[in-house]
């Protein structure tokens, strides 16, 4: 049975989209992926699209979406790093990857980002097919 994950942010709109887009990719036979954000933002930050098409992983179809539009209960909540306290999401585990947001600098920020991301994705995915998560 499928872990169900929610990566979660402040705007939905970088981080938690690409975690999202790499645990899809990379961790479709164990997990079933969401991500949120706690603020409504626009669109999916176009440089986050543009570095995850140079790894090869299409966002096209991503928008920022709110926790009102995830299921209200997850087995594994993951938060970016925002700094910001998340409402209450009932889950049986819960981590926060800290990681810094690039928005507003150079594009080599965003790379190294989704590159932390997938790191993170892939380590998350060996824990789950372990049991440990």
């Amino acid at each position: 049975m499928k872990k169900k994950v929610a990566f979660v942010c402040v705007h939905n709109s970088c981080r938690s989209q690409m975690a999202e887009a790499w645990a899809k990719y990379l961790g479709a036979d164990v997990l079933e992926v969401y991500s949120a954000g706690t603020e409504e933002y626009p669109e999916v930050k176009p440089m986050a699209v543009q570095v995850m098409e140079e790894a090869g992983i299409d966002m096209a179809g991503h928008y920022p979406k709110l926790l009102t539009d995830i299921p209200s209960e997850i087995d594994i909540l993951i938060t970016m790093g925002c700094g910001v306290s998340c409402p209450y999401v009932p889950c049986k585990h819960k981590e926060d990857w800290g990681l810094e947001d690039p928005s507003g600098g150079p594009i080599e920020g965003f790379r190294q980002t989704r590159d932390m991301i997938k790191e993170k994705v892939i380590d998350l995915i060996d824990r789950v097919k372990k049991g440990e998560v």
